[in-house]
């Protein structure tokens, strides 16, 4: 009887043991992290503009992907949410942080790009300042600096020289008003800066005409003459040396 009642107890615990056993595989089977779904449903969040929820799931991505093959992505995307949301610095901050901790990555270059174009997209008129141009150029000369065959080259060239004229329109601006307020020297900083990093500037004559009068009005005979000359020698055909033409008399006098 004793031994029946051992034999029982014994089969009651095996099968106890072989029911916890499976219930258990299953638990951890289901309880194994899919980092590609999990990316893909926060994809999903941010086009419903649930950027705070999506990011929860990104964050989850990046702290429980051993593969590492989704955390960049993710990386990525926390990014992207923030342009998407209206939160352009803390976009360029996560995009500068993929770079710090993935600079060899494929998407490196797409990174260096994006922080570019969130610059150059906030770049407003001349007459309201250059700094988001000036940000956008060093960012755009980054990136072909240190990915020189990333695939957006071209469009890069067109993005720099629209920062450049914008630029230089703005010193332009800047410099004409302090001629206007006859203040010589702050025009003539102003202007000398432009000729020498913008050559090419579409309205070099007017620059270099300006340039001359303002070296008239501080009696700086030579140096007048100088940039009147480069005027009427460059651009003989504008209008500007043709005005340049009737005072180069009385500053020699």
């Amino acid at each position: 009887m004793k031994q029946l009642f051992f034999s029982l107890v014994l089969f009651v615990s095996t099968v106890s043991f072989l029911l916890v056993s499976c219930t258990g595989e299953k638990a951890v089977r289901h309880a194994v992290f899919d980092p590609k779904a999990v990316l893909q449903q926060a994809s999903k969040l941010i086009k419903k503009d649930e950027y705070e929820e999506a990011r929860k799931l990104l964050f989850e991505v990046k702290n429980r992907d051993l593969s590492k093959k989704y955390a960049p992505l993710a990386q990525l995307k926390i990014a992207e949410s923030f342009v998407l949301e209206g939160q352009p610095k803390l976009a360029v901050e996560e995009y500068r942080r993929f770079l710090q901790l993935y600079p060899d990555h494929p998407r490196a270059p797409y990174a260096q790009y994006q922080i570019a174009l969130v610059h150059f997209k906030q770049i407003e008129g001349p007459e309201r300042g250059a700094g988001g141009a000036r940000k956008a150029l060093e960012e755009f000369q980054k990136l072909l600096r240190l990915y020189p065959r990333n695939p957006y080259r071209e469009v890069v060239e067109l993005k720099i020289n629209k920062c450049r004229n914008l630029i230089a329109e703005y010193e332009f601006l800047v410099g004409k008003f302090y001629y206007k307020k006859a203040a010589y020297n702050a025009a003539i900083g102003r202007f000398l800066g432009l000729l020498r990093e913008f050559p090419d500037y579409k309205k070099t004559p007017e620059v270099l005409y300006l340039t001359g009068i303002s070296y008239r009005e501080l009696n700086r005979t030579d140096e007048s003459l100088q940039y009147l000359n480069k005027l009427t020698k460059g651009f003989p055909e504008s209008e500007f040396t043709k005005k340049a033409e009737k005072v180069m008399p009385a500053t020699t006098q």
